[in-house]
């Protein structure tokens, strides 16, 4: 069961999202919150797999939640939730620590993709944005560990920062999947991260 908490202030929305979870095989809403105060009150107690966060939550935003809860629950994956594909704000969210987003007109069973694509270490994000991540990541010349990287780690580095999962990176190289799992080890040791969010944070300089 991927275990997923909610922050949203629109009720309507959280509702749905939580009976969209809760009635779906392989999920289940731990809880919901209605504002970024109360989930940095009560959500680093659970520690969910996922958690869905509006951005343009009243109050602290939800790029501000991120940022915080990254440090109290860094083993949840965030997916960031949005009316609006605002560029600038989607890519501070990511900067914070989200793995994703997602637009509230997603279909229902898109939702549900992205939260076990997150859960199984992929960022669903749209092109644009992960050229954005692209484009930090070829500016930062002196990330800490960089230097010792080899250029086959840092082609595999820059296919996580897109989202690519193992065997889209392996099927991309012309490698196996696990020589691309190999190098991303190797990888995260060298930055001296635990995971692709970490590692893409890392990239961009947070």
């Amino acid at each position: 069961m991927i275990s997923v908490v909610i922050v949203e202030d629109i009720k309507e929305i959280r509702e749905g999202l939580q009976m969209l979870i809760d009635g779906s095989d392989g999920f289940i809403c731990n809880r919901t919150f209605a504002t970024g105060e109360e989930a940095l009150e009560l959500l680093p107690g659970q520690c969910p797999d996922v958690a869905l966060i509006d951005i343009h939550l009243p109050g602290i935003n939800g790029i501000e939640v991120v940022r915080i809860l990254k440090s109290k629950c860094n083993i949840t994956q965030y997916i960031m939730s949005t009316v609006y594909e605002d560029d600038e704000s989607i890519f501070e969210s990511l900067k914070a620590g989200a793995s994703g987003y997602l637009l509230k007109k997603t279909a229902p069973v898109k939702i549900l993709e992205a939260i076990t694509e997150v859960f199984n270490g992929g960022s669903p994000m749209s092109g644009q944005i992960a050229r954005k991540v692209i484009a930090s990541f070829q500016q930062k010349d002196t990330i800490e560990g960089s230097d010792l990287l080899t250029i086959r780690e840092k082609e595999i580095l820059k296919f996580l920062s897109k989202g690519l999962r193992y065997k889209e990176i392996a099927l991309e190289l012309n490698i196996g999947t696990e020589t691309v799992r190999t190098h991303t080890r190797h990888i995260y040791e060298k930055l001296q991260v635990q995971s692709r969010t970490e590692a893409i944070n890392k990239i961009m300089g947070r």
